[in-house]
């Protein structure tokens, strides 16, 4: 794995048991009160945890936090804040640092645009932070922050001469332009890069929360697209691209937040972690097979033996709510424009009364088209409810459907995959009405030019809903005009096929865990145009998922080089992964991984192209607000898919927007670490 933020001077960084404490002069506590306001020293670990808060963007896990102010108009004049009474660093200058002899402090507005931004600005504001896993100490400035490299050399300096740590303490450029500034620090100033923090984490949350279950070890290939009991809690090797529902995840490999197995803990609401020794570590080894209780969250992980009962207890008080779905709408019988599905006077309601008609994927992507030029995306047409519905009743596959549910052998999850595969298979065996695929076919040829391909997309009433993702438990299909139906590839067999995805066996189980009426579930299809050789593809959240506080607003983007897959990646395959700080003054973007297809150096788009792409994140975010949005003031964010594509645009790729859906992040407030409550 290779990252953008190469190490610019290797810091050696040792690993610290208990009070991190370097080597060398010896230093005394500074802070006496139990909850200090601030400190203009930290003389040992306890002045430092007394101060100490999980920093706001936490995209590097086990990592403390102590903001620090440095006052250019009082002779350099050094603050450590209590970060967790005072989170932002206004919080804190206004209410000490203003007046009383010392000049004013403006409204939090003028603050943030003055004392980021400004050359001249009063403060320079920073943050100390420590990393548990290498045991580093880091300067930080905000990925916007334009300080200069002086300012930047008078915070450092003025931090290691009145810290226990300074001996130790190191620059960490959190951003590509920040990178380039401390290459022209003078030596004095060490440097750490991201990278170098990077390789020595151990431990990485991707979805926080408590569950109880049966420890189990498997390596990742025997859980890819098989059954794993729910009531389990499983540990394994590596990253599969799937899983069915389990009660928590373990892996040995880190992940991306936004690969799949990340992407269904987050919308199942189960924990998901990844741990570099999982497969070792005698801690878990020590309760394999055993009832066990796991709780992730942002800094830490606890693991502890239950009882079944025990466990059994907290399934019942913790189950999932059950998640109506609208049945299907069957009142709309031809082939529908996606321009034609949304109407923007009440979008919510909008939304909602077209799902059941034309599926939750097919609706979102007609809003998509009405936002305007700067959400590129492809014309098409929907197959709404109604056909899907006439092929089952046509068939007799509701009945039989019905049927099968009823068996006495239906409860053994091994014996409904046999059947719901074979139910499948017969889907596709049976012929649709002749009228139909040629209605499908003629619409597809006079709208497109002759020799694309038709791509069927996935429409489901169970799936991109405000309270369900069901992120990848249906496939879509190319078909091809010019291939006779029904054989294989053809527009009839690729119907069929996409259809026939509404009883996959996880799709199955995934809506048996939230109570579904599986009866109540149907197919209508997304057609456009087949995409032949992207030049870049990825998936993006509008909202920084690393901020559950709302302070550091941010777009986090994974993109991958060419069709390469971003949440279905094969074995150690990475896609470049960044947050975008649109909304902070030049735009700036801040690398966390590096694709594994690229060169060193190199990034699988341009700053035009993440320019553009963010542009359309803002707009869908904006759009889709009402109908989406936090009524409460909670995180809330969309989950958008991308290309770039060369196709209309020879030589110069171009940005098309695939989908977008409601994304079930975390929400709340940030957690706070320290030995202390801010009164």
């Amino acid at each position: 794995m290779k990252l953008l933020l190469r190490s610019l001077w290797l810091l050696p960084l040792l690993a610290c048991d208990g009070d991190p404490a370097p080597a060398g002069e010896t230093w005394t506590c500074a802070i006496e009160e139990a909850i200090p306001d601030y400190s203009n020293e930290i003389g040992c670990w306890d002045d430092y945890e007394k101060l100490a808060s999980l920093p706001l963007d936490a995209s590097i896990p086990g990592a403390q936090s102590v903001k620090t102010l440095v006052d250019r108009t009082d002779d350099n004049a050094l603050y450590f804040t209590n970060s967790r009474c005072y989170p932002i660093h206004w919080d804190f200058a206004s209410q000490f640092l203003s007046g009383n002899g010392l000049a004013p402090v403006g409204d939090l507005a003028l603050f943030n645009t003055t004392e980021y931004y400004s050359p001249d600005r009063r403060f320079i504001l920073g943050a100390v932070n420590y990393y548990a896993g290498p045991g580093a100490w880091a300067y930080e400035i905000a990925p916007y922050d334009t300080a200069d490299a002086t300012m930047i050399q008078t915070a450092y300096e003025a931090i290691r001469d009145h810290a226990y740590f300074g001996g130790d303490l190191a620059f960490h450029p959190t951003s590509v332009e920040q990178e380039a500034l401390a290459e022209t620090l003078p030596s004095s100033v060490k440097i750490v890069s991201t990278a170098t923090l990077f390789e020595g984490i151990d431990y990485q949350p991707l979805n926080t929360g408590t569950s109880t279950g049966i420890l189990r070890f498997y390596a990742a290939d025997d859980v890819d697209g098989t059954y794993t009991p729910f009531r389990e809690i499983v540990v394994l090797d590596g990253v599969p691209n799937d899983i069915s529902i389990v009660a928590g995840i373990i892996t040995a490999e880190f992940q991306t937040p936004l690969a799949h197995i990340n992407v269904l803990s987050v919308n199942r609401g189960t924990p998901n972690m990844a741990l570099r020794d999982a497969l070792s570590n005698s801690t878990l080894r020590a309760l394999e097979g055993r009832w066990v209780s796991l709780t992730v969250t942002t800094d830490s992980w606890t693991i502890e033996e239950i009882t079944e009962a025990e466990a059994e207890a907290y399934w019942e008080e913790h189950k999932p709510e059950p998640i109506t779905v609208t049945p299907i709408d069957v009142s709309v019988t031809e082939l529908r424009d996606v321009d034609e599905i949304v109407d923007t006077v009440d979008l919510t309601a909008s939304i909602k009364a077209n799902i059941p008609v034309f599926g939750a994927k097919a609706t979102n992507y007609g809003g998509l088209r009405l936002i305007g030029s700067e959400v590129p995306v492809q014309d098409g047409f929907v197959v709404p409810m109604y056909y899907y519905d006439q092929f089952m009743d046509d068939h007799g596959l509701w009945t039989e459907m019905a049927t099968m549910m009823a068996a006495a052998d239906w409860g053994d999850p091994a014996y409904r995959e046999v059947e719901l595969e074979a139910f499948k298979d017969r889907m596709r065996e049976l012929p649709m009405r002749s009228e139909v695929v040629t209605a499908i076919t003629e619409r597809f040829l006079g709208q497109y030019p002759s020799g694309e391909k038709a791509r069927f997309r996935s429409s489901t009433n169970a799936e991109d809903l405000g309270d369900f993702t069901g992120a990848g438990l249906y496939n879509s299909e190319t078909g091809d005009p010019e291939v006779s139906n029904p054989d294989e590839d053809s527009i009839e067999w690729a119907v069929k096929k996409v259809w026939s995805q509404v009883w996959n066996p996880r799709a199955y189980e995934e809506r048996e865990y939230y109570s579904m009426d599986h009866l109540d579930v149907g197919m209508a299809l997304l057609v456009h145009p087949q995409f032949q050789e992207e030049e870049a593809n990825g998936v993006a959240i509008t909202g920084n998922i690393y901020d559950a506080s709302g302070l550091e607003p941010a777009f986090y983007v994974n993109a991958q080089y060419l069709d390469y897959d971003v949440v279905l990646p094969d074995e150690g395959v990475v896609p470049d992964a960044y947050i975008h700080y649109y909304y902070q003054t030049g735009s700036p973007i801040v690398y966390i991984l590096h694709s594994s297809f690229i060169e060193e150096g190199e990034t699988v788009l341009s700053r035009d192209e993440s320019q553009a792409l963010a542009d359309a994140l803002d707009a869908i975010n904006t759009f889709f607000a009402p109908a989406y949005g936090s009524t409460d003031g909670s995180w809330w964010a969309m989950d958008v898919e991308w290309k770039f594509d060369d196709q209309d645009t020879p030589g110069t790729p171009a940005l098309f927007v695939k989908q977008a859906r409601p994304f079930h992040g975390w929400s709340g407030a940030a957690a706070v670490v320290g030995s202390g409550e801010c009164e």
